[in-house]
């Protein structure tokens, strides 16, 4: 009896053995649970991440690459734009800046402008209403006003010591600016808007000039940025559209200087900023008659009202610095090389000589 009872204990045990294996056997076998599907799938994504924040930055890295697309940090200018750099041009002929420069050079500038006003989208209708050379102006007119806007931008906040890219990007806005320039005025469209353009850039580089640059805790001119300045007026002023344009509001600005001179004290701080801009202005003016006038003057374009008023502003320029001689008479005899110079020019060219009778008179005497 107790025999049989053992056997049975046996079976039992046996069999809850044979049970609890084929349960893990079973266990074993089954798929894995949800949570790890879901723990596979995070990590993933995880990956995928990282792999779109390393996507975004190689895309970063090819969009800013002005340091590596051709140039080095350091490099300056591969040209000869800056050449004539506060010095009078050895040769007296139009030099337009390179126009032909590389194309790398102008997907980086362009990269730099970020035009922020693309040409919006037209309803069919209005494309119906316009037409293609319209189309084509409104482009040109964004594109000269996006170079204006990064050359301004450009000149108040980057020093041309300080930062190596400025020579290159200033170079290169001033081509584009002639570039689409020359393209307006040769469809002779909304001349008025693109004159008001011009004026507010030439009244601001001018007005850079004679301003210290943005964070100058001295509040003095920087000599080397008002140089630059001065020679991107310029090289801007090799289109006679900016040229006489450019005189006129220099000389203008010349009077407005002797003006506050006059009755300035000479140990207030502004004086010295003031002095060295009024040289920094006659020169100028003295670069873009030397450089260019000959030039305009063959050009049929030639705005004769423009070049007789600003020729009226150099001699009343000259005569309010005339006032100033017994302050300082190196004004004057500044101001007389260069009224000596457009005398020389207008004797070369008897079309000019005849526009205004009175005022060559003056000039020439």
């Amino acid at each position: 009896m107790s025999t049989s009872n053992t056997d049975s204990h046996q079976s039992l045990k046996l069999a809850v053995a044979m049970a609890l294996l084929r349960s893990k056997l079973l266990h074993n076998t089954n798929p894995p649970p949800p949570h790890s599907d879901a723990l596979r799938w995070k990590r993933k994504a995880k990956e995928r991440k990282q792999e779109l924040l390393r996507l975004k930055e190689d895309l970063r890295e090819a969009e800013d690459g002005l340091r590596h697309d051709l140039f080095p940090p350091s490099a300056s200018c591969k040209c000869h734009f800056f050449d004539d750099l506060g010095k009078l041009s050895p040769n007296q002929f139009e030099r337009g800046s390179n126009r032909n420069f590389n194309d790398v050079l102008r997907r980086r500038f362009l990269r730099q402008v970020r035009l922020k006003e693309r040409r919006r989208k037209r309803t069919d209708d209005s494309i119906k209403h316009n037409h293609y050379s319209d189309i084509v102006c409104e482009d040109e007119t964004e594109q000269l006003r996006a170079s204006i806007d990064f050359l301004v931008e450009l000149c108040d906040t980057a020093s041309p010591v300080e930062n190596s890219n400025f020579t290159n990007w200033s170079h290169q806005a001033v081509d584009f600016i002639l570039a689409s320039l020359k393209n307006l005025l040769s469809v002779r469209k909304n001349v008025e808007y693109i004159e008001g353009i011009i004026n507010s850039l030439i009244m601001h580089l001018v007005r850079r000039l004679c301003t210290p640059l943005k964070g100058d805790e001295l509040h003095h001119l920087d000599a080397d940025h008002q140089f630059y300045v001065q020679h991107l007026i310029r090289k801007l002023g090799s289109d006679p559209f900016v040229g006489h344009r450019a005189i006129l509001s220099v000389s203008q600005r010349i009077s407005l200087i002797a003006e506050s001179l006059l009755f300035l004290d000479p140990f207030d701080d502004a004086f010295p900023n003031l002095h060295g801009c009024m040289f920094v202005l006659i020169q100028l003016i003295e670069f873009l008659i030397s450089d260019y006038l000959l030039v305009w003057s063959r050009d049929e374009g030639f705005d004769n009202m423009l070049f007789v008023e600003w020729v009226t502003s150099i001699l009343h320029a000259r005569k309010a610095l005339k006032l100033l001689e017994s302050r300082n008479g190196l004004y004057v005899l500044y101001m007389d090389r260069v009224t000596g110079e457009l005398a020389k020019h207008v004797g070369q060219v008897s079309l000019l000589q005849e526009l205004n009778p009175d005022i060559i008179n003056i000039l020439f005497h």
